[in-house]
């Protein structure tokens, strides 16, 4: 008896060695313990990981797509070169004729502020007037290119009209630089024929005019521009320093009191810079339709002028300003 009860006792013993430990007992909730080599290990505890995980690298997604979508901006920031972009926006304000600088920023995908210094480009080019918060389209803008034959018909009546008194200005003057504008060429045919009058130029129309006259007509020589019949580059530049003259006659797309005189071709006003300071005297032939204007390049400033002859009485601004600046106002 005494053998047997040993034998139950060991048993039981052996099972009580079996029976899991009290802070290891299951659960039948979804937070029950599970049993593995290093001990108990929470079922909650691993799926909080889980979800940790899974947050920090949703997380670590969200910043790698800020960090592409930057670099794509950039990227498409600076596929544009600022020539382009400036195309684009005077194009856009052109069809549009008001634009916004929010609308041109997502269009050229650029910030406001670089869409701003553009726009201030613009206005100095006076291809666009600013406006808050965006620009409007300048409906005077001169246009630029046309053909010589084409600007000769345009206000004809008033470039005859400024021809005739330019005429009366030049007499007694034998040496005269003319640049190659439509006006000028039509104040040059009035000047009675003398031989002892030298005319420099950059016109080639005016060897056509001038071919059986007794004038001594110098070309500036240079490259020649089909549409405006002139002689440009470094040639004609380089040439008309050689001479020094009386009076220098030139045209112009615009003249504003702020801004001064203005022309729209670049090329052809550096050769008309370059004639002003050959001469001695400055005219400074324009007609009524070019006062109060703007164009795309500065010539010169208007206190470098010694006569404005144009056809008719200007504005009682401008009649104040000569008198002030000693500019002779001839209309």
């Amino acid at each position: 008896m005494a053998v047997r009860a040993a034998e139950q006792t060991a048993v039981l013993d052996t099972q009580a060695d079996r029976r899991p430990t009290p802070s290891c007992l299951p659960f039948k909730d979804e937070r029950m313990h599970i049993f593995g080599q290093g001990g108990c290990v929470s079922k909650e505890v691993k799926m909080l990981s889980k979800e940790k995980n899974l947050a920090n690298t949703k997380e670590a997604g969200i910043l790698l797509d800020r960090d592409a979508l930057s670099i794509e901006g950039e990227e498409r920031e600076e596929s544009m070169s600022s020539k382009e972009r400036l195309m684009v926006i005077r194009q856009s304000i052109q069809n549009m004729k008001k634009v916004s600088v929010a609308e041109l920023s997502r269009q050229c995908a650029v910030t406001e502020e670089t869409i701003r210094r553009d726009l201030d480009k613009l206005e100095l080019e006076g291809v666009v007037t600013r406006i808050h918060g965006g620009a409007i389209w300048n409906a005077d803008v001169q246009k630029e290119n046309v053909h010589f034959y084409k600007r000769l018909t345009k206000h004809l009546k008033e470039k005859q009209n400024i021809a005739r008194k330019t005429a009366a200005l030049l007499e007694g003057r034998n040496t005269i630089i003319a640049d190659s504008s439509t006006t000028v060429v039509e104040a040059l045919k009035l000047i009675p024929d003398n031989r002892d009058v030298t005319i420099v130029t950059n016109s080639t129309e005016v060897f056509r005019e001038f071919q059986q006259s007794s004038f001594n007509i110098i070309s500036t020589g240079g490259e020649f521009n089909k549409k405006s019949l002139s002689l440009q580059g470094q040639l004609a530049k380089t040439n008309i320093t050689k001479y020094n003259v009386s009076i220098a006659l030139i045209s112009c797309k615009s003249l504003n009191i702020e801004k001064g005189v203005l022309d729209s071709n670049e090329s052809e006003a550096e050769i008309k810079k370059l004639m002003l300071e050959q001469a001695e005297e400055v005219a400074l032939l324009a007609d009524h339709s070019k006062f109060d204007q703007t164009a795309f390049v500065c010539l010169t400033d208007l206190e470098s002028v010694n006569y404005i002859i144009t056809d008719r009485r200007p504005g009682d601004t401008w009649i104040r300003y000569c008198e002030e600046n000693g500019i002779r106002l001839i209309y």
